[in-house]
């Protein structure tokens, strides 16, 4: 994983090994990872815009920024923890509403990043058309995928029938 992304979190590996939703931090030392119980079931949609970015590169990028601004890039962490914290709750709660709002306003920081593109914001907007509580982008960015937030099954197979309309693969699941 080093060796194809640079700097990997490690949440790639942790997540198939152990499955379900985690709340995963990295570390100076070991990395934080507590699977959680849901409340509810959380039905999502993925949707692919078939495009493959360096995640080397990615990672380069914003580290630039932040050197070029650590002002901008430490008021951005902020925020970044003050929803990670909120998000947390709301999953807990099962509050869905609340954490699609947040997912949404994740999504705009990931543009302020400049990790998102056209494709991907074309997806997140295509999803909240079609009734998704939130979407923002998964991964790396500057393409890769795009996750959905859906309250029902009924609206999970609606976003996921307008997202087929516009991306070149699209999956469905849910935690329970």
């Amino acid at each position: 994983e080093k060796g194809y992304h640079g700097t990997p979190s490690g949440i790639d590996n942790t997540a198939a090994t152990f499955g379900g939703l985690l709340r995963f931090q990295r570390t100076e030392g070991a990395p934080i990872f507590d699977k959680k119980t849901l409340v509810s079931p959380i039905r999502i949609v993925y949707a692919s815009t078939g495009i493959t970015a360096s995640t080397t590169e990615v990672v380069g990028d914003v580290r630039s920024k932040k050197e070029a601004d650590e002002a901008w890039f430490a008021d951005l962490i902020g925020k970044y923890t003050k929803l990670c914290e909120e998000g947390q709750k709301a999953v807990e709660e099962g509050d869905m509403d609340k954490l699609g709002k947040l997912m949404n306003l994740n999504h705009e920081y990931l543009q302020e990043l400049t990790v998102s593109c056209k494709e991907l914001d074309d997806l997140v907007v295509a999803a909240r058309a079609a009734g998704a509580v939130g979407a923002k982008m998964s991964g790396t960015g500057r393409g890769g995928l795009m996750i959905a937030l859906t309250p029902t099954e009924e609206i999970q197979n609606e976003v996921a029938s307008a997202l087929e309309k516009l991306a070149p693969q699209v999956w469905k699941t849910t935690f329970a």
